[in-house]
């Protein structure tokens, strides 16, 4: 993905080193930080072992609670939110109601369309989701992980 991004990982963390305001809006407007897969293999490269994914994910929080997230980011943000979506409802990931939510926020209504028959004959999608037992656990996480976000805001 490097190849993509407008700053490379190591640029990144150079970036962040100077400790400049610049550098820092520049990286929170970048789509260098919706880029990174969590691949880790910046991880293994780097010879200070920074784990530049976690500064990544930082930088992402912090670009949408700052409203500064890179407008090419658009549909990598929808695809987020579906998945935690999905994870919030069923516990686990349920792919049909990841694909109709993300669908449904990126209007992109007939994208791969033709691959669903498919899927589902091979038994890759199924129409009812799996729920895990305990929902309330997934809940309470997901209602501790706003509490605290809340709390670094203020």
């Amino acid at each position: 993905m490097v190849t993509e991004m407008d700053y490379s990982p190591s640029l990144s963390m150079r970036m962040l080193q100077t400790n400049s305001s610049v550098n820092d809006e520049r990286l929170i407007r970048s789509y260098t930080i919706w880029l990174c897969v969590t691949c880790e293999m910046c991880i293994s490269r780097c010879p200070m072992e920074i784990d530049i994914p976690k500064v990544m994910d930082y930088l992402r929080e912090k670009s949408l609670n700052q409203r500064k997230a890179n407008p090419k980011a658009k549909n990598i943000i929808a695809f987020h939110k579906s998945f935690l979506n999905s994870i919030r409802r069923t516990g686990r990931l349920y792919e049909v109601g990841l694909l109709m939510d993300y669908k449904a926020r990126t209007m992109m209504l007939m994208q791969d369309l033709s691959l669903a028959p498919v899927m589902f004959l091979k038994g890759k999608l199924n129409i009812i989701p799996e729920m895990i037992r305990n929902r309330r656990v997934i809940s309470s996480i997901f209602k501790k992980t706003q509490r605290k976000k809340k709390e670094v805001s203020l």
